[in-house]
């Protein structure tokens, strides 16, 4: 919907919000919001917001203020029930001069201060101004769909901003390697927990606000997704059977698209094929009079494309469909671009993709629904399965059989010629050690700890500190009320991988001047799916078993049969071929030496 920032000076910094730096804040990111702009500056404090227009249109300006002037608001995000609230707030005397959800957050807080957060369904990011506290309040999303970074320098100021270039523009802090999180990036894609790789710049966590009083700020988590199994709901104490769970997850998920289809603009969204995407194709035609606009993107080796399966949903479901094939000419000419865009190093090269389907949509709508969250929800990912049955395997395997057989059939493994077969067999438990970091970690990483330490030079390694990259899962591993290995795995990708692919999907998307949004990760269904049964989200060899039987009457069995493919870019095969200079620019060459990060010769 928007990109907003904020400063607000410390007393003891002495300064005063300059408007000029904050204009510049806003302009950086401007592709945010090309619609509109506003500012408000008051002496050490100031809020600026750029906005995408979507709901209420004409109304909706920001920064937003209360009746009596003593409190301001900008706001990134959609609140899907806002309405609910509307006549119980008038009630209680807040008059209301808009239709806009930004209006309902602002009451909210008057009437609830911090509490206003528990009371939204939705996807947001957003600071409110307290003159009468002399506080700035900012809050993000449960799932962190919107982002929120920030610098509180040394003198207790704080610059916030939907990305971090808008802390740049405010000279917030000087741009330098973070190479404390350097390790977390480069096995993880991109730092887990709330660490960037710019020194000094944070983000601030999904389902955490903040709380800034004059140099002084305050950090609380208020939502949690919780694993352990609840009390079956039933009568008699009968427990529920598959059919039950069934029909009430798909409730949840049918209400989670139907709440995401509020605009007064045109709308879409991307189908990959998938049967996350294919799924809210399947229920988004039946909630809508003219056919659903869908948008998928390919490439144009074989390998990588998937349109055929997209072409078979949007026949199934008759969409105004809208295809877009990317070049390898089109992926090298928008990556400087889009790295700027995503403001740290792009580790998912599907990122250049999503620009390019986000940009064909830009052209028929200003939002489109997502399937992202449902693999970190319901098992999709084989990671998992194949955790799952490693280390289980794994711990009876080291435990009834003598070390000298264990050592013959590793050395066995390493001697097999090179096959698909010996790279599958020396990343299990017959080759690997069965414990969480080896199985897991190591085993899923960009790049282990093993590989870390011949890539990074010397003086890297020793600018890192030492850093354990997988720090971070594991405090979320050990934090978790799930009793099983599955949940605990699907806790931490919630709270740390899936948390990137949403930064991925906003930058990209917004790129464009396009929303995401993303029904999988309604709160509500969110806590419903955790709680669920495993045998609902893995059975067997089977994943996502819930969503596939509740989408089983609806979707073409092509696409309930088929194997998760990711979303496949040939970035290799080109670097090794005509684009490998890109290779000998920026990590041979001597850009790449002056910055002394990486072992040439690895």
């Amino acid at each position: 919907m928007c990109g907003i920032s904020g400063i607000a000076f410390s007393s003891r910094s002495g300064r005063s919000v300059d408007a000029a730096v904050l204009r510049r804040m806003c302009d950086s990111i401007r592709h945010r919001g090309p619609d509109d702009e506003g500012y408000f500056v008051r002496g050490a404090v100031g809020l600026g917001m750029r906005r995408l227009s979507i709901v209420d249109v004409a109304g909706g300006h920001q920064p937003m203020t209360n009746e009596d002037g003593t409190a301001r608001i900008v706001y990134n995000g959609e609140i899907y029930n806002h309405a609910d609230y509307r006549e119980e707030l008038e009630a209680r005397g807040h008059t209301y001069r808009t239709h806009c959800d930004t209006e309902t957050i602002l009451h909210l807080y008057e009437e609830h201060g911090a509490g206003v957060v528990g009371r939204l369904r939705g996807m947001f990011a957003f600071a409110i101004w307290d003159e009468r506290k002399r506080e700035l309040f900012v809050a993000r999303d449960r799932l962190g769909v919107k982002p929120l970074y920030y610098v509180h320098d040394a003198a207790g100021s704080l610059f916030f901003g939907s990305e971090i270039k808008t802390l740049l523009e405010a000279s917030a802090v000087k741009p330098s390697i973070n190479f404390a999180a350097l390790p977390d990036y480069l096995a993880n894609h991109a730092p887990s927990g709330e660490e960037t790789l710019f020194a000094g710049v944070k983000r601030l966590l999904p389902g955490h606000t903040l709380v800034w009083r004059d140099g002084e700020i305050r950090i609380e988590k208020y939502w949690d997704v919780h694993f352990a199994p609840s009390p079956e709901d039933a009568n008699g104490g009968r427990r529920k059977s598959d059919e039950e769970y069934v029909a009430e997850w798909s409730d949840l998920f049918r209400t989670s698209v139907r709440l995401r289809l509020m605009a007064d603009v045109p709308l879409g969204m991307f189908l990959s094929g998938g049967i996350d995407s294919s799924a809210i194709a399947a229920t988004m035609s039946r909630m809508v009079a003219a056919p659903v606009k869908t948008f998928s993107v390919a490439f144009a080796e074989r390998e990588a494309n998937e349109l055929s399966y997209a072409r078979i949903v949007a026949r199934a479901f008759k969409t105004d469909h809208h295809e877009v094939v990317v070049s390898p000419e089109d992926f090298w000419g928008a990556l400087p671009q889009l790295i700027w865009h995503e403001d740290e190093p792009l580790a998912h090269p599907s990122s250049v993709a999503l620009y390019f389907v986000s940009l064909l949509a830009s052209r028929h709508v200003k939002v489109v629904l997502t399937g992202e969250g449902s693999d970190e929800m319901l098992a999709g990912y084989d990671r998992y399965r194949k955790t799952v049955f490693n280390l289980a395997l794994g711990a009876r395997y080291h435990a009834g059989v003598p070390v000298s057989v264990r050592g013959a059939v590793a050395r066995t493994v390493a001697r097999l010629p090179a096959s698909r077969a010996k790279h599958k067999l020396r990343r299990t438990f017959l080759a690997l050690t069965p414990d969480i970091e080896t199985i897991y970690f190591d085993n899923f990483s960009v790049f282990s700890r093993a590989r870390q330490r011949e890539l990074l030079t010397p003086e890297a390694r020793a600018r890192t500190g030492a850093a354990n990259p997988y720090a971070e899962v594991t405090r979320c591993l050990a934090e978790t009320d799930a009793e099983t290995l599955l949940g605990r795995l699907l806790y931490a990708d919630i709270k740390t991988y899936l948390h990137e692919l949403l930064m991925k999907q906003d930058q990209m998307s917004m790129a464009a001047s396009v929303e995401s949004r993303v029904p999988f990760l309604d709160h509500k269904l969110v806590e419903y799916t955790a709680r669920l049964p495993e045998r609902l989200k893995l059975r067997g060899w089977t994943t996502k078993y819930i969503l596939r039987r509740s989408m089983k009457d609806f979707l073409p069995e092509a696409i309930l049969r088929r194997r998760k493919m990711g979303f496949p870019v040939p970035v290799g095969a080109w670097l090794r071929g005509a684009h490998t200079g890109v290779l000998d620019e920026y990590v041979l060459g001597e850009r790449a030496r002056a910055r002394g990060l990486f072992d040439e010769s690895f």
